[in-house]
């Protein structure tokens, strides 16, 4: 795979293209080659599969038979003493 670097990218479009690829769920990236892929004519990949896009479709299964989970939590206690190291 070949790789690019831009330089000298406007501070407004480069924090605009972070919220696109965090609203997509992508990094930057993988937006930036989605975003070349559509202006050149080609079809979008698949992401690539991340820890929590992995975490969650662990969990998906469990949750399409047991819905949502309400966990107690316990209540808090007051914090201890820090040590003395006199």
């Amino acid at each position: 795979m070949a790789s690019i670097t831009v330089r000298n990218l406007d501070e407004g479009l480069k924090r605009r293209l972070r919220v696109r690829a965090a609203v997509n769920g992508r990094s930057m990236e993988q937006e930036v080659r989605e975003i070349l892929g559509e202006a050149l004519g080609e079809e979008p990949s698949e992401p690539p599969q991340d820890l929590g896009t992995a975490i969650r479709k662990q969990f998906a299964a469990f949750h399409a038979e047991f819905g949502d989970v309400d966990l107690e939590l316990p209540a808090r206690e007051p914090m201890r003493e820090p040590p003395s190291f006199d």
